[in-house]
């Protein structure tokens, strides 16, 4: 299938590894353009190099620092002359119960999860709006729509999913789309649940039995497919939504 992608411009954040590198590679598939944002310099040019063909604008930034919203968009219009697709893929998992959460914490997940995604988002919009296309997608969880989780990580994703919506209906007659896609436990090298199944197979693989109706974890490509489809002109009537993309593993009803 054509997603209608083909010189598309797209941002994507946290794209040096993980769910952020396969939507890169899926993006480039089509055709796409592509920014890449992240703070290891050498993780974006590894990604980089598996890009056939394309040579991405590589950014290696702390997207919390002020003002990088504005430095990273400036870059991407004085490299390609135009912006159709932000994707917020960037976050920080931090803290855990309540006894074990500070304040700074708390304050931390809410300027990565939220903040951040909501600065490059004001950024982009208004060149989005000029060429009356734009999509904005926001890589929430399972767990900002029911609980389980870190507290932290919990609020703040709960609370972009709510910007989403929310941006998503303010933007709509403007030619923008604003959806989030809510992924479950994504396993990839080098990432958490790596990291948890190569610590303890056995006990991984009791939870895996138990927590997962599709008996592995999901892949980070799976998500990456998901989020394509949201950036192209196919999915115009998907708007303020929030996809899951779980298999099957969470337990809400919406």
């Amino acid at each position: 299938m054509d997603l209608q992608l083909e010189g598309r411009v797209a941002i994507v954040t946290g794209a040096s590894r993980g769910i952020g590198r396969a939507i890169a590679i899926a993006l480039a598939g089509e055709g796409v353009k592509l920014a890449l944002v992240a703070r290891n310099r050498g993780g974006l040019e590894t990604v980089a190099a598996e890009l056939e063909g394309q040579a991405p604008l590589l950014i290696d930034q702390d997207l919390s620092t002020p003002d990088s919203d504005q430095l990273v968009v400036d870059r991407v219009m004085l490299q390609y002359q135009r912006l159709d697709i932000l994707v917020n893929n960037t976050g920080a998992s931090l803290g855990g119960g309540f006894e074990a959460t500070s304040s700074a914490d708390l304050e931390r997940s809410f300027a990565m999860n939220v903040e951040v995604p909501f600065r490059l988002a004001k950024r982009a919009l208004p060149f989005m709006q000029a060429a009356e296309y734009g999509r904005i997608v926001m890589l929430t969880s399972i767990y900002g729509r029911e609980a389980g989780g870190k507290i932290p990580y919990n609020a703040s994703k709960a609370a972009e999913i709510s910007l989403t919506k929310a941006l998503g209906r303010e933007v709509a007659a403007t030619g923008v789309t604003v959806n989030s896609v809510a992924p479950g436990s994504i396993r990839y090298p080098g990432g958490s649940w790596d990291r948890r199944v190569l610590a303890d197979p056995e006990g991984m693989e009791r939870w895996i039995s138990r927590e997962l109706p599709l008996g592995r974890f999901g892949r980070a490509e799976e998500v990456a497919a998901v989020v394509t489809f949201l950036c192209s002109p196919l999915a115009s009537l998907v708007n303020g939504a929030c996809l899951v993309v779980d298999g099957g593993q969470g337990h809400s009803n919406m």
